[in-house]
């Protein structure tokens, strides 16, 4: 018989599932155990259905029960884990994950590992180690595994922080590393474990107690501002302190937003200021042409440079400035990140080659840190000055162009529109910004962009239109085709309709009782609860037209250059919002009582239909506005067509008194009776 059959005959004959509940009957036969586990080894490295049988009698939870038992050989904890992997790659890796979480097994577990880790110095245990910890890592993905209560955290951690921090713990003085590349493995290992436990709030108070923010933070230390290393000590290489350094700074960036008073507490902002000037380089220096390894799963794009370590810095920057605890920001900005991520930014800038994912992600994060530390503070925003809004508008003249290329261009431009919230409020900038034509560019962007970026723009304009200055700006600005800002507003808020299903006649005049909305109050079926806002509230934030109407509120409603009669018709809709507006929710108001069976007392029931009525009355009237329009357009269109047909009976008398005199000369010429009378 062939291989492939018998595989199968082993497959639907159960034998994974019979020796493995024999092995209750090996416990006085180590050989015969042993034959078992490299049986069982096998069977589940060829085949998922094996797997799937040894999984459905518990069997991860059962190996994993009995691999710490005595062994002279030292071969069941190996096959052991060699089955658990198998089971893992092959089998369904959440039932692995649960039957492994229980109490029991975390304590084996924890067993194994320290008697690996502690007893252990040949490279074959110091893998098996490593593959231990890999499992539990996979056990900590699941929140109710029981890490903490089984103390297996606790080491964990304090194993984390070694060699960073001295600790009295007894585990740590047996602790030897001989930092080969296995003791790597194991410490990026733990670190990520760092971000794992992290989920639980009982494991930050482990992190305090075992010092995991200085151990980190000293991983995180630039070469030049590590403390000096003592001649015969071994420590970490070069090369396996990059890949340290970069994890470190991962792990951080979960880490320390959960704990920010540790992080503030140990000078956590001065560490990565240090680290930011490293990255940038001294005297002309740049970041890029330094040399420097990126071998690590997080150098990812800056492998002979310091760009992996200038993104994870930025990154965890943007991590702790995103919360918005003002002692934090402040601290930042005090010690000057203001003008330092400026300088990186134009040092990037400056390079043409920089236009990759890694740095476009770079530049994007550098914008948001500046846009959250400088929107709600005034001497930040003056800090930002000339050389930010030079910047700004250096990003804004690129365009969208590039929106869709899929290397984060689409997040720069949304940065970019967002830092113009350190210009806003700030006169001097504003005006600086307003004198480059900024106006200019944001209109340009709003013309050209796609829909998904049109509402940011908007509310920045809006912002931007406190200043005095900004609404000649808007007035002066013409697209490429001569269009103007009050008329490409207009036309946004047609596409806004459009896309709303809100009806409108050929000419965008009202029709029916649908003034703002695709569906009538009265088709309303449900009635919402008091803190969930209602469909007609909830439009106001969800689309463009409210921010149109306060543009056009600042730029006003008469004497717009450059609009067509269907703009004028759009316009009086917009004047009119939100009257519309207020009588939308009181129509939703109405339907909803109804709904619920309640009906208002009579004065209410009063009030409630003449409110209904004015919106219905502002309809009519804003209708009969638009019939006023078409019919002046009509006049206009007329007076238009007969001065034309005038020009053309002109013409045309000119070429008749033309050829009559032609005619008259031509007989003069040719009759001398007709000569003598003329």
């Amino acid at each position: 018989t062939s291989p492939g059959y018998r595989l199968q005959l082993l497959e639907f004959s159960d034998l994974a599932q019979t020796l493995l509940l024999s092995m209750a009957t090996t416990e006085n036969q180590p050989v015969i155990k042993l034959l078992l586990l490299q049986t069982l080894q096998l069977l589940s490295s060829s085949s998922d259905m094996n797997c799937a049988s040894i999984l459905h009698v518990r069997g991860a939870e059962m190996i994993c029960l009995h691999m710490t038992e005595a062994d002279p050989s030292g071969q069941t904890l190996f096959r052991s884990t060699e089955i658990l992997w198998n089971l893992l790659e092959r089998g369904n890796k959440d039932v692995v994950t649960a039957q492994l979480s229980s109490l029991e097994c975390v304590v084996s577990l924890k067993e194994a590992f320290l008697n690996q880790l502690l007893n252990s110095s040949q490279n074959f245990h110091l893998q098996l180690r490593n593959d231990l910890l890999v499992v539990t890592t996979l056990i900590a993905e699941n929140p109710n595994a029981p890490l903490i209560e089984s103390l297996f955290a606790k080491e964990l951690v304090v194993f984390a922080t070694f060699p960073e921090m001295k600790s009295r713990n007894s585990l740590v003085h047996n602790l030897k590393l001989t930092f080969n590349s296995e003791d790597l493995k194991m410490k990026k290992l733990l670190l990520n474990l760092l971000v794992l436990m992290s989920r639980d709030f009982a494991a930050l108070e482990l992190y305090r107690e075992e010092r995991v923010m200085p151990a980190l933070l000293a991983l995180v230390k630039p070469p030049a501002a590590s403390s000096e290393r003592r001649s015969g000590v071994r420590h970490w290489s070069v090369v396996q302190r990059e890949e340290l350094q970069l994890q470190a700074l991962a792990t951080l960036n979960t880490v320390a937003p959960l704990m920010l008073d540790d992080y503030m507490s140990c000078q956590g902002n001065t560490c990565l200021l240090l680290l930011l000037d490293w990255c940038k380089g001294h005297k002309g220096e740049n970041y890029t042409h330094l040399s420097y390894f990126g071998h690590s799963f997080h150098s990812t794009g800056g492998r002979g440079t310091k760009k992996a370590q200038l993104r994870h810095c930025i990154r965890l920057l943007r991590s702790v400035a995103l919360l918005g605890e003002e002692s934090v920001n402040q601290d930042l900005c005090d010690q000057g990140v203001i003008n330092q991520l400026l300088g990186i930014l134009t040092q990037m800038e400056a390079n043409p080659d920089e236009d990759d994912l890694i740095s476009l992600e770079i530049k994007a994060d550098i914008q948001l840190i500046l846009s959250t530390l400088c929107d709600p503070d005034m001497h930040r925003k003056e800090l930002f000055g000339s050389e930010g809004v030079e910047l700004t508008l250096h990003f804004l003249k690129k365009g969208s162009d590039k929106f869709y290329s899929g290397l984060g261009h689409n997040k720069l431009i949304l940065s970019t529109i967002d830092c113009v919230s350190c210009i806003v409020g700030c006169y001097t900038t504003e005006d600086y910004f307003l004198a480059k034509e900024g106006i200019f560019l944001l209109l340009d962007l709003l013309s050209m962009s796609p829909k998904c970026v049109h509402g940011v723009v908007l509310a920045t304009l809006l912002e931007l239109c406190d200043n005095p200055n900004t609404l000649c700006h808007i007035l002066n600005w013409r697209g490429s085709s001569g269009q103007t800002a009050p008329g490409l507003l207009l036309q946004l808020w047609r596409e806004e309709e459009e896309a709303l299903g809100v009806p409108r006649s050929q000419h965008g005049g009202i029709t029916g009782l649908s003034f703002l909305s695709h569906f009538h109050p009265d088709d309303i079926q449900l009635s919402f609860p008091p803190h969930v806002p209602s469909a007609a509230v909830l439009e106001v934030s969800e689309n463009l037209r409210s921010k149109i109407y306060s543009i056009f509120c600042k730029l006003g409603f008469q004497e717009l250059p450059g609009l067509s009669t269907r703009d004028y018709m759009t316009l009086s809709i917009i004047r009119r919002y939100l009257d519309f507006k207020v009588g939308e929710v009181w129509d939703e108001i109405r339907k909803e009582l109804s709904l619920d069976g309640v009906r208002p007392i009579s004065p209410d029931q009063g009030a409630l239909t003449s409110i209904c009525k004015v919106a219905e009355d502002t309809a009519r009237w804003i209708s009969e506005e638009q019939n006023s329009i078409l019919e002046q357009q009509t006049k206009e269109d007329m007076s238009q067509e007969e001065l034309l047909y005038t020009e053309i009976k002109s013409h045309w008398k000119q070429r008749e008194l033309k050829a009559k005199s032609w005619d008259n000369y031509v007989s003069r010429t040719s009759n001398y009776e007709i000569l003598k009378v003329s």
